[in-house]
């Protein structure tokens, strides 16, 4: 059996059409089935139900399903290993960076790796924590950086590797922009503006848990959103309040003030697979655990 026809028979377990299939292989639908009819025969039984409508894998063919992705997925990691080795200068690392990270991480990040591979091409992919552990559990990228706490598949972990203190965020004419900073009983009279839940359930939970137990009677607004709209609204609301780092400070209209005494902590962690067989990201694992200093540029 070729990894080509197992390429095929996944894609027409994946799409459960032949012809839809057959138009994501860039191949014809005869030609297509004809390969499947082949690996059947090979395997000894049907892999496929076929009807009207569709198809549905047989018990054989959920087997070979699983298996077929394990073999093209090594196939492809024993290319991109070999090719970093034997063409150095072409080696690319897929880097996720969660929405809103400080600007200065994936700039420091990338440092890292070309000081123990230089030549690297870094290839940077953004998104929400729940999108990274997700393109983490697809291998799309090598190495993750999310919000914890985030919710990972067994085969992935994670390492911290930095802080950030988050405080209240609001327009210059809210009455708790006069404070230098705030203690947490004192928002309990303003709407709190957060994202969507859904963009990172365990984060928006954890913020919100972190400032009831400060003390914090907070008022949720209906208005879930991704942290840049609530940026835009917050000036538009002098009423109401949001959370975020010292860095949203220098959006227009907006201050920002600490939470005292306690102030309110989020962590950036690096995710990856625990199976993974790159070198380089095992050297930046090491490099990642002591930790990355936040800095203030």
């Amino acid at each position: 059996m070729e990894l080509r026809q197992l390429r095929y028979f996944v894609a027409v377990a994946e799409e459960l059409h032949f012809r839809r299939a057959a138009e994501r292989l860039f191949i014809s639908t005869p030609t297509l089935s004809q390969q499947i009819r082949t690996i059947e025969r090979e395997v000894g039984g049907p892999l496929l139900i076929r009807g009207n409508h569709g198809v549905e894998l047989t018990a054989a063919g959920e087997v070979l399903l699983k298996t077929a992705r394990n073999v093209l997925e090594a196939a492809e990691i024993a290319v991109r290993e070999t090719r970093a080795v034997a063409q150095p200068g072409n080696a690319v690392f897929r880097l996720g960076i969660v929405n809103g990270a400080p600007q200065w991480l994936p700039g420091r990040i990338e440092a890292l790796l070309k000081a123990r591979q230089p030549g690297v091409k870094v290839s940077l992919t953004t998104g929400t924590s729940g999108d990274q552990a997700r393109l983490l559990d697809r291998d799309e990228v090598d190495l993750a950086v999310l919000r914890l706490p985030v919710r990972l598949a067994e085969h992935l972990t994670y390492t911290p590797i930095a802080d950030e203190e988050l405080g209240i965020v609001m327009s210059r004419e809210n009455p708790l922009a006069a404070a230098g900073s705030i203690e947490p009983a004192r928002i309990g009279d303003h709407e709190l503006i957060m994202f969507a839940r859904d963009a990172a359930p365990e984060v928006h939970d954890s913020v919100l848990e972190q400032l009831r137990e400060r003390g914090a009677a907070v008022v949720l607004s209906d208005s879930a959103m991704s942290h840049a709209q609530m940026l835009q609204l917050l000036p538009l609301r002098p009423e109401a309040i949001g959370v975020g780092s010292a860095r949203t400070a220098s959006t227009p209209g907006l201050v920002w003030r600490p939470l005292q005494p306690r102030p309110l902590v989020i962590t950036y962690a690096a995710a990856w697979r625990t199976n993974t067989r790159n070198p380089l990201l095992h050297t930046m694992v090491d490099a990642l655990s002591g930790g990355l200093r936040l800095a203030s540029d």
